[in-house]
């Protein structure tokens, strides 16, 4: 199939959720899907947890032939340690992509239930019930490589449309602004 392989991220400190698609057009087709597990690293040992994510979505990327990739954006917790630990994760994932040369778009859970299954209150079965749907998969994917997935329909279907809108209408974006009062100018 020609088109663009897209890696979906679905990050977390103890589970990163993967999943490739190859997207022509309208048409999906699976490609893989997986998870990368830092269970085996002591639970203290934040930096070795950290480069188990960074080494395995970069072998992930590299294995696959990923094209560009999609990740999701953390939301903010209740509990601000668990926020910033997830945020770190993610923030691996991100350095691992950007150094596999890859151009990343950032989707929130959000974003991709409602371009997944449809409304943005989606449980984690309700989206990867659509995902075995969209992709004809034989069986349901475990709900961090099902959210993966979702990232990467949810790139495979906007990310069209952002870049024809880009095209035709540059965004342009701040390099720097000047607070004063709470005010940025």
């Amino acid at each position: 199939m020609a088109g663009t392989r897209i890696l979906g991220i679905d990050p977390g400190l103890q589970t990163t959720g993967f999943g490739l698609v190859d997207a022509d057009g309208p048409r999906l087709r699976y490609v893989a899907s997986g998870t990368i597990r830092t269970a085996a690293v002591a639970r203290g040992d934040l930096p070795a947890r950290l480069k188990v994510i960074f080494d395995g979505v970069c072998e992930v990327a590299r294995r696959y032939d990923a094209q560009c990739a999609a990740v999701e954006i953390v939301f903010v917790n209740v509990n601000p340690q668990s926020t910033l630990l997830l945020g770190q994760a993610r923030g691996a994932a991100l350095a691992a992509l950007v150094s596999c040369q890859l151009g990343v778009a950032e989707y929130t859970a959000l974003q991709m239930k409602k371009a997944v299954v449809g409304h943005g209150q989606a449980r984690k079965e309700q989206v990867a019930a659509m995902v075995m749907r969209l992709l004809a998969l034989s069986a349901a994917p475990g709900p961090d490589a099902a959210d993966a997935l979702g990232i990467a329909i949810t790139h495979a279907n906007a990310g069209a449309s952002l870049a024809a809108i880009d095209r035709v209408s540059p965004l342009a974006r701040r390099q720097h602004a000047q607070f004063r009062r709470g005010r940025a100018y």
